[in-house]
């Protein structure tokens, strides 16, 4: 195929399968490879230039998390959690919505917020039955949350993920630069989700008394897993911290993780890879073969040279068009794609500045992390942990329309994005400040994260020595 004609293909392969994705005719899989196998045949890519643009640490990564996950939610230390939160709050509704979305986010920044959402819902549906409340407003709330805790970590949302492998920006670059804007959101969004809700968060006193009997160390189930899961979940945030300075790859840690684990807990490996998500897996490789389809052909250095003209290659102005066309975009299609796109044009900005290094794009790199992933919280299609949760309550006779998700979502997401623009430009201009306030921020919701974990612990210590 002529040069000039494979610019268009490639281009017209692209967009339709965009346009399939976001439209959810075909399985968002599928369509991806398809489109990555007509890259291949018709010489666009070679066997070889498409296994080289499949991003093997982000797979690797992807895949070592599932199952840690995975083997970690069979002792039940998240309805554990859920249930601790509830009772925290003495059985009042609002107070229930506030700590299952503290939960939710904590959880959200520590493994990722699909996972997280998956093991919370069930939860919080049981919780809303007995208090006899609509589950929807704390089902919002949780969604907004997991979207929100997923941007603070490297592991918490796919598209900081791909961001972290294609620029080897650090777990620590990630907690230092995001968390305190995440915590500033946070605290922003679930204030206004109180004051939108408070009416429709009632119940009366014995239904409150039922939250209160709930025993949560019931669910549980296994405390010698529990201990062997929790020891292997601080061994890979401790290498996470420091893979960057150890010079070891995310994906390397998170897979060493996955195989302590898989020794430690002695699991059959075909059933623990049963909690890998194969069809993401290859849904992100289709994607990148389709994305480097665009690289070779130059579509993207042209995308990225008509940005700089747009902006005049001046930084601020050029971080804040990232910021918001990433932000406006996820919200209405699939943020995954969209960040693989960006990635690559991202580098293609830096090289027309002169700028090589990705780490000194680093304004760019915070500005496409927080749009992608806070953007996401825009519609109920913005992000796959939105698409769980809707189809989760949907199976339980819950129905979150378009309209009912995006009349309170939209404007709180548009929030966020004016509180990211003030704080990039705080980042840039004064980032000392921003690392001493990130380093404490990090450690209190760890500490806060891993109190009522110990109290378990301790807990069953001390029943096993009175027995």
């Amino acid at each position: 195929m002529p040069e000039h004609l494979q610019i268009y293909f490639a281009a017209i392969v692209f967009l339709i399968v965009y346009a399939i994705i976001v439209s959810e005719k075909i399985h968002r899989t599928v369509i991806a490879l398809v489109g990555a196998a007509l890259i291949v045949i018709t010489g666009i890519l070679d066997a070889e230039e498409a296994v080289h643009h499949i991003d093997f640490n982000t797979l690797g990564l992807l895949v070592g998390m599932m199952i840690i996950v995975g083997i970690t939610r069979q002792t039940g230390v998240f309805e554990f959690l859920a249930i601790k939160a509830a009772k925290g709050s003495k059985g009042e509704p609002l107070k229930i919505m506030a700590a299952l979305s503290l939960v939710t986010a904590v959880l959200s920044a520590l493994l990722d917020n699909v996972t997280t959402v998956l093991l919370i819902v069930p939860v919080t549906f049981a919780i809303a039955q007995k208090l006899k409340i609509n589950p929807m407003p704390i089902l919002i709330a949780e969604i907004i949350s997991s979207n929100i805790g997923g941007t603070a970590t490297l592991i918490g949302d796919p598209p900081n993920i791909m961001i972290g492998s294609a620029t080897h920006l650090g777990f620590m670059d990630f907690i230092i630069n995001l968390t305190p804007v995440v915590v500033v959101i946070y605290v922003v969004t679930l204030t206004l989700l109180r004051i939108i809700y408070r009416s429709k968060l009632v119940t009366d006193p014995e239904r409150q008394a039922k939250i209160m009997e709930l025993n949560e160390h019931d669910e549980l189930k296994d405390m010698k897993l529990l201990r062997k899961c929790l020891i292997v979940l601080a061994l890979t945030i401790t290498g996470f911290v420091l893979h960057q300075y150890v010079h070891l790859e995310s994906s390397v840690i998170a897979l060493t993780g996955a195989s302590l684990l898989l020794l430690l807990s002695r699991e059959e490996p075909e059933h623990a890879l049963h909690a890998v998500e194969w069809p993401v897996i290859f849904f992100f490789i289709g994607l990148f073969v389709l994305v480097g389809g665009l690289v070779e052909t130059g579509i993207i250095s042209m995308l990225a040279a008509a940005a700089m003209n747009l902006t005049g290659g001046d930084w601020i102005p050029t971080a804040m068009l990232i910021l918001w066309l990433s932000g406006i975009a996820s919200a209405f299609v699939d943020n995954i794609p969209f960040v693989a796109t960006m990635i690559p044009m991202i580098h293609d900005m830096g090289t027309i500045i002169g700028v090589t290094d990705p780490t000194a794009l680093n304004l760019f790199w915070w500005s496409l992390s927080l749009g992608a992933c806070l953007g996401g919280n825009g519609t109920i299609i913005g992000a796959s942990a939105n698409v769980v949760v809707i189809g989760m309550a949907e199976k339980r006779g819950v129905l979150i329309t378009f309209m009912k998700y995006f009349v309170v979502a939209f404007p709180l997401m548009l929030i966020s994005l004016v509180v990211c623009t003030g704080y990039l430009l705080l980042w840039h201009i004064y980032p000392e400040t921003i690392t001493i306030i990130a380093t404490l921020g990090f450690g209190l919701l760890v500490a806060l994260a891993a109190m009522p974990i110990n109290k378990a612990l301790e807990k069953s210590a001390t029943k096993k020595a009175n027995n």
